[in-house]
């Protein structure tokens, strides 16, 4: 089993900053790569960012320049900060880790997700 657990979200004032958290943990694992996601109400949840273990990251379109996506892989743990918040950021923030399970002998793939931080920007 791996579980995650996101922290960092919060309200905050359009041009506000955040920095959200997510640790991975679980016995066996090798992680591949951690990824943050979002879902506004009535929409779909959309990739936001992501990074694999050896650094290399990508970001869509609307987190490019204000968001950078960091990690930790000795914790096990990854970082969202996020600049110049705009209210159309407001959304629950899922992080999703991808990796291994390397203590089984028929080492399986998995995908993880977290239960999810709110992010609300609003004056």
């Amino acid at each position: 089993q791996v579980q995650l657990v996101e922290s960092g979200g919060g309200m905050v004032q359009p041009g506000g900053s955040l920095r959200l958290s997510c640790v991975a943990s679980g016995r066996g694992i090798s992680i591949n790569t951690m990824a943050w996601y979002r879902q506004a109400p009535g929409k779909e949840r959309d990739l936001v960012a992501d990074i694999t273990r050896d650094g290399s990251t990508s970001y869509t379109d609307s987190a490019k320049g204000r968001f950078t996506i960091s990690s930790d892989n000795d914790k096990n743990t990854m970082y969202l900060q996020m600049h110049i918040l705009r209210p159309e950021d407001t959304a629950g923030y899922y992080c999703n880790v991808k990796g291994t399970v390397i203590s089984d002998l028929s080492r399986p793939d998995f995908s993880s997700w977290g239960q999810g931080t709110q992010v609300t920007v609003s004056s």
